[in-house]
């Protein structure tokens, strides 16, 4: 079955001069225009297309690759403002339409704004800055240390909001944070705590003991290309371990602990040094 605003592997059945006809199933045959066919493709090839409806609505193949596809979160810049809504640059030639009944600010055109794609009751793709109503309040299933997917939602007072697993929100604190982010960044997470509400508190770097031999490594790293030894100690400055690590100073103090109780490095007055 041929599934709408995803991409679909369909078998060419027909050839003419304006391109060839996909096998659509219940949908019929389905054109992929001639700008996207490579020159090997020949009748009874399965192609890689993606389905959406053009601008008289009806069913097309391409090969491009849009922003995001169907059930997807993205920020996708304001092309254009009308009185149907606003329309928003996915990455096809056709614009996303984003009506004003889904929208929940007045969109400014030629900003970027957060938003679901869906298929509305017409098989038309179509996107909704309605966020809240496409995420779940509480979460269900999740422990501490879990790896997610994340998309920056977000830059609130308190650090970052994210979209969690496509289906959640999840915080991620500014004090934790030791790297540059940018709403729509899409990058991977772990959970660090689930709280009372049921709401999950997010960081970039795993708890636990799994974490800290990350950090860990990272430091015997550093340590060798500066010929085993670094001015910097568990009293340096918290400025002086992010500039060099990207970390904070309680997970690089925790790190180099871990190491000298596995005795791969000396802590010495001034500085750490490589042992071995």
């Amino acid at each position: 079955m041929v599934a709408i605003g995803q991409f679909n592997q369909l078998e060419i059945v027909k050839d003419s001069d304006v391109g060839v006809f996909l096998d659509g199933g219940d949908f019929g045959q389905i054109l992929l225009p001639q700008r996207f066919l490579k020159d090997q493709a020949q009748l009874g090839d399965n192609l890689t297309v993606f389905i959406y409806l053009d601008s008289d609505d009806r069913l097309i193949a391409t090969t491009d690759t849009p922003h995001a596809c169907e059930g997807d979160f993205a920020w996708l810049k304001v092309v254009e403002i009308n009185k149907v809504g606003a329309f928003l640059d996915w990455g096809l030639p056709k614009d996303l339409l984003l009506p004003f009944a889904q929208q929940k600010f007045p969109p400014v055109e030629g900003k970027r704004v957060l938003v679901k794609v869906y298929l509305d009751n017409s098989n038309r793709l179509a996107a909704s800055s309605r966020i809240d109503k496409y995420l779940k309040e509480e979460t269900t299933g999740y422990t501490v240390g879990q790896e997610v997917d994340l998309m920056v939602a977000d830059k609130t007072e308190l650090g970052f909001k994210a979209i969690v697993d496509s289906a959640y929100w999840g915080m991620l604190y500014s004090n934790e944070v030791f790297q540059p982010l940018n709403k729509g960044d899409r990058i991977s997470g772990y959970v660090k705590r689930v709280r009372d509400d049921n709401r999950l508190d997010i960081t970039l770097t795993q708890p636990g003991y799994e974490k800290i031999s990350g950090v860990a490594g990272q430091i015997l790293e550093v340590l060798k290309e500066h010929d085993g030894y670094l001015m910097i100690t568990d009293k340096s400055s918290p400025e002086t371990i992010r500039s060099v690590f990207k970390i904070s100073k309680k997970v690089y103090k925790k790190a180099i602990g871990a190491l000298y109780k596995q005795r791969r490095i000396a802590i010495e007055e001034k500085g750490i040094r490589l042992l071995g």
